[in-house]
């Protein structure tokens, strides 16, 4: 029997460039010891007090169908903590709540792209954007941010492919390069969609996670508002990624549909898991910067560990859990290095040409380690580099 173009599609052929971490997976599941930098997840687990209120709310019998469009508390304690951020007026009825950013990344572009649309996103990306795209149907084309330029988009590329699309989606602070874009590259940005009549797509989900500049919700900025879909989720903030728990900020008009959506594909998220949200969201912003701490730490100690040196350079790391290393003056690509690396050191990174064609000859690292562990990796990484430099 024949699956559907649009599912058999997804991938869009070939490889996807994650060999590396599926081999080091192998390599552990084998018995063999691999210091892992490769993937987005946090090297503690969620809070307990946050565990606690999740299993209160299941005893005390939120287990049945939830509202689809999330719980009213949650939905203004979300919008509450967007417009205190963002100076935009938001309400629950700007929000709905979603089984994690990657189902309102997929929800989103369901909602502003019909089939055979151009959606476009910048390349270097988080690995699931073009399948998603190629999900709901659309055309997916990436537009390159340059290294030279820091991985900051420029919009006259933006422009460039432009005619015709129908939506443009950026994450900032972004994943997998760990740049913050400036009000400059995002000000471009809402000039382009709003000249090309573009829905901007923000995936915002490492807001929390700023360690230079500022971070700048492209809705805030002058006629923004109602032609810009943002991305939350409880995942990077609070460290629940496990409990699938995020949200679409938009328009009424936009949200209302987006609920008709969910009406027909998720049904919403499990009340308890709500209640677990709220009862995190209320904590405070205390709580989230107790989360981001170790990141913040593991980036000051990357600057230091690559000082003194030429053969690996950072990318400016102003966010998220990631630096984004060049190692082009080994002269090997991204995957080259990444697989030797592996194989003679036992560290697993993610090649650069994983998140696309941008970041060739280029490294992601995940700070997720304890700092003694990532700082040896780190400094052995470093020296590999400097021996094939030479």
């Amino acid at each position: 029997m024949r699956l559907s173009n649009r599912i058999s599609g997804i991938v869009g052929g070939g490889s996807d460039g994650w060999g590396v971490f599926y081999k080091a997976r192998r390599m552990i599941a084998e018995g063999i010891p691999v210091t892992e930098l490769t993937i987005g997840e946090h090297d503690i687990r969620t809070d307990p007090v946050i565990l606690e209120a999740m299993h209160k709310a299941a005893m005390g019998g939120h287990t049945g169908y939830a509202m689809v469009p999330g719980t009213d508390r949650l939905r203004d304690a979300v919008a509450s903590r967007i417009q205190a951020r963002t100076g935009v007026p938001t309400t629950r009825d700007n929000i709905i709540i979603t089984p994690g950013g990657q189902s309102a990344l997929f929800a989103s572009h369901h909602s502003v792209c019909d089939e055979g649309d151009t959606a476009l996103f910048i390349d270097p990306y988080y690995a699931t954007y073009p399948g998603s795209l190629r999900g709901v149907g659309a055309k997916a084309v990436p537009i390159k941010a340059r290294a030279e330029r820091h991985f900051q988009p420029d919009a006259a590329d933006i422009a460039a492919k432009a005619n015709g699309a129908r939506s443009l989606l950026i994450n900032s602070p972004n994943n997998p390069t760990g740049v913050v874009y400036s009000r400059e590259t995002l000000e471009g940005i809402a000039g382009v969609c709003k000249d090309h009549d573009l829905w901007l797509i923000s995936d915002e989900v490492y807001d929390t996670q700023v360690w230079q500049g500022e971070h700048i919700s492209p809705r805030s900025l002058p006629d923004m508002a109602e032609r810009t879909l943002v991305i939350g989720s409880m995942s990077k903030s609070h460290a629940m990624t496990g409990s699938r728990c995020g949200w679409i900020c938009g328009s009424e008009a936009a949200i209302q549909k987006l609920i008709d959506l969910a009406t027909s594909t998720t049904y919403g998220v499990a009340g308890f898991v709500q209640d677990a949200a709220l009862f995190a969201l209320n904590l405070g912003e205390a709580h989230e910067e107790k989360v981001a701490a170790p990141f913040r730490r593991r980036r000051a100690l990357t600057l230091e560990a690559l000082a003194g040196q030429n053969a690996v350079r950072a990318v400016p790391a102003d966010g998220a859990m990631y630096v984004m290393l060049d190692i082009r003056a080994t002269g090997m690509s991204g995957e080259e290095f990444a697989l030797a690396l592996l194989d003679q050191h036992r560290i697993a990174v993610m090649p650069g040409e994983s998140f696309g064609a941008a970041a060739a000859g280029h490294i992601r690292v995940a700070m997720t380690i304890d700092n003694t562990r990532y700082v040896e990796a780190l400094k052995t990484l470093i020296s590999f580099a400097n021996e094939k430099a030479k």
